[in-house]
């Protein structure tokens, strides 16, 4: 659950503050305190702070503005407003609440300068405030009822539809007949049909006992009058109000809060700068392995050239070696063709050492067969070597052919992988 630091300065600079810590459901989370506004800033510390000022400070009205958006709706207030206010609308500040059942727009409006100077002071005291309100909107609005926060000089009024204010140097019957809820020349009881019928005033000891009178000829106009104490003062019952939620926040268009970037990242700079330096590396690297094999590349392709012009002296460039080999696999007999050529070989040697008699005239391949023109002094010896290339099972040869020439015997021999 939320919780909040809810300040209500005074008027006048040299005017002490009060504070007290709150909920967002309204509970006290210890006593009210008042003094220097610097002896608040302690309290401050994992709470929200929301400032309340002297409602004779702002403006405080409603307004039927059929406008949604939210950026329209600031910029359309000062022509709204414009021919009920004294002041130039370039000076002052322009805020709005949420739209109430009625549809209208509740509005605060102050001097910007003013809330700027405040700001900077609170700032330079270390206070940030979520939310700057006058401190009217600290009585809670109750349909069919008038809430009064009287004290020696002034009366707040929320009379629970749309009207919030303070009125000063008057007691609380006039306060009453000043926002037309109760006329001199009516009966008793006599109060317009549909006008609130129930007030609920908050007020000290001392204000009771002044205004005895008037809470008298109060109780004469409306049904019914509940007098409540605040022995603590008016800002435990101003706090519970505004932390639920109540009120016109100031801080909105320019005043409005703004997403310190800087400071949301400050403590992810250091493993931003090593990720940073991680990515160059690699990247660097990346880049080096990639010159690397690209002249490692150049090099083999220069060499497949020389090699291949061995075959084909005219060939100027080689484009794709692989399909040339491909196609060099083709044309001798498949892509094992040099595999079992050259272990055809292995075997032929093998028969031919243990066979020193007998000579090789001429070796062919093709599509996996060896062909071997040889002479031997007889065809004893050509048997023999048959049988060493077979010996294995990897290979098999047979005779094709013999042909006796004076004292030595010319033959062709067919060398195969086994199984063939």
């Amino acid at each position: 659950m939320a919780e909040f630091l809810v300040i209500r300065i005074g008027e006048g600079e040299s005017a002490p503050a009060a504070w007290i810590a709150v909920d967002s459901s309204g509970t006290r989370l210890g006593p009210p305190s008042s003094g220097d506004l610097a002896a608040a800033t302690p309290a401050a510390a994992d709470r929200k702070v929301i400032v309340l000022v002297p409602a004779t400070e702002v403006l405080t009205t409603t307004i039927d503005l059929p406008i949604k958006s939210a950026a329209r709706i600031q910029s359309a207030l000062p022509f709204a407003l414009e021919e009920f206010l004294a002041d130039d609308v370039e000076d002052l500040h322009f805020a709005a609440g949420a739209r109430r059942e009625t549809g209208r727009l509740p509005v605060s409006v102050i001097n910007r300068q003013k809330l700027r100077d405040w700001l900077d002071q609170w700032r330079a005291l270390g206070l940030r405030p979520s939310a700057v309100m006058a401190d009217c909107y600290g009585l809670a609005r109750l349909p069919g009822t008038i809430s009064m926060l009287v004290t020696a000089d002034q009366v707040y009024v929320n009379d629970g539809a749309d009207t919030e204010l303070v009125l000063q140097g008057v007691g609380p019957q006039e306060a009453l007949a000043a926002i037309g809820v109760i006329d001199d020349g009516d009966e008793p009881g006599g109060a317009e049909r549909g006008r609130p019928r129930h007030v609920l005033a908050y007020c000290d000891a001392e204000a009771e006992q002044k205004y005895a009178r008037e809470w008298l000829a109060v109780r004469h106009d409306f049904e019914d009058l509940d007098i409540k104490l605040l022995p603590d003062g008016a800002l435990p019952r101003l706090a519970v109000t505004v932390a639920s939620g109540a009120g016109v926040n100031l801080l909105q268009g320019e005043f409005g809060a703004k997403t310190e970037y800087a400071a949301l990242l400050r403590p992810w700079r250091h493993a931003a700068m090593l990720l940073l330096a991680l990515a160059v590396t690699l990247v660097a690297g990346r880049s080096l392995e990639f010159l690397e094999l690209r002249n490692r590349a150049g090099e083999l392709e220069a060499s497949f050239l020389a090699e291949y012009r061995e075959i084909a002296p005219t060939v100027e460039s080689v484009p794709d070696p692989a399909a040339v080999v491909a196609s060099l696999r083709a044309r001798a007999g498949g892509g094992q063709a040099p595999a079992v050529f050259l272990q055809s070989l292995e075997h032929l040697s093998r028969a031919m050492q243990q066979n020193r008699e007998a000579t090789i005239e001429a070796i062919s391949y093709r599509a996996g067969v060896v062909d071997v023109r040889l002479t031997a002094p007889s065809v004893s010896v050509l048997d023999n070597i048959t049988r060493v290339i077979g010996e294995s099972g990897a290979f098999q040869a047979r005779i094709q052919s013999t042909d006796q020439e004076g004292e030595k015997v010319n033959s062709r021999l067919q060398i195969q992988a086994g199984g063939a």
